[in-house]
C-alpha cells in the first residue's frame, strides 16, 4: 500500500525537516513514512490530515477522495449528481466536466 505523504508535502513546498518539526518526530521518521517503511501513529496521521486538509484515508492510500463531501450537507439533487459523477470512469468524467463548462460559456 502506498501513501501520499511525500506528494502532499511537496505540494505544500514543505521539506521533510519542516514536516518532522510539525509532527514532533525525527526527519528520518518522515522519510520512513514516505517510503512506506513505517506508518505514522494515529496522532501523526491526524496531524497530517489537519496540515494537508485531507482525509486520513486519502493520506494512507485507502481512498482517492481527498476531502470527502458530507452528503447530508448537500441539497439532495447535488448529492445525486455527485454520486453519479463518482461512478464514471476518468474519460467520462472529463467529457462531463467539459460539457458542464460548455454550458457555462
Amino acid at each position: 500500500m502506498q501513501n501520499r505523504i511525500k506528494e502532499l508535502r511537496e505540494e505544500k513546498k514543505m521539506t521533510q525537516l519542516r514536516l518532522s518539526i510539525e509532527l514532533s518526530v525525527a526527519q528520518e521518521t518522515v522519510s520512513a513514512y514516505e517510503t512506506g517503511k513505517h506508518w505514522p501513529s494515529v496522532k501523526s496521521l491526524i496531524k497530517l490530515a489537519e496540515l494537508f486538509h485531507s482525509s486520513t484515508d486519502y493520506i494512507i492510500g485507502l481512498s482517492d477522495i481527498r476531502i470527502p463531501v458530507e452528503k447530508d450537507r448537500l441539497p439532495q439533487n447535488e448529492a445525486a449528481v455527485l454520486s453519479l459523477f463518482r461512478s464514471l470512469n476518468n474519460t467520462q468524467k472529463e467529457k462531463t466536466s467539459a460539457f458542464m463548462q460548455g454550458m457555462l460559456e
